[in-house]
């Protein structure tokens, strides 16, 4: 995988992506990043459709919601393992670690909340 830095000395791919891996339990969610519209994709579906619970999309929606940016982020990820609570932790666990490899001056900000 061919990959790049931005200016702000974070490794994105050729694609000005982030990818990061989360897990919790026995799940594992892989999370490729970047900015655009807000969309969430998993394993191929929209969030809504594969979580059908509210509380699991607010979980995996938590950390875009404590840096302020809903709506600024595609996320594309895939998850594996586990029941479906797990597989949302892992998620904001993913998304959480992505974004602070995006923009490193959220890291504090997310860790401090407890997501990383």
């Amino acid at each position: 995988m061919e990959q790049t830095t931005n200016n702000s000395n974070n490794i994105l791919d050729s694609k000005e992506r982030a990818y990061a891996t989360g897990k919790r339990k026995n799940s594992i969610a892989r999370v490729w990043l970047k900015r655009g519209k807000g969309e969430v994709t998993i394993n191929g579906k929209k969030v809504d459709k594969y979580f059908s619970r509210p509380v699991l999309q607010m979980i995996v929606n938590q950390p875009m919601a404590v840096i302020q940016s809903t709506g600024s982020y595609e996320i594309k990820a895939t998850v594996k393992g586990g029941g479906l609570s797990g597989q949302a932790g892992a998620l904001r666990h993913g998304i959480s670690k992505a974004l602070s490899l995006y923009d490193n001056s959220l890291r504090p900000v997310l860790k401090k909340v407890g997501f990383l």
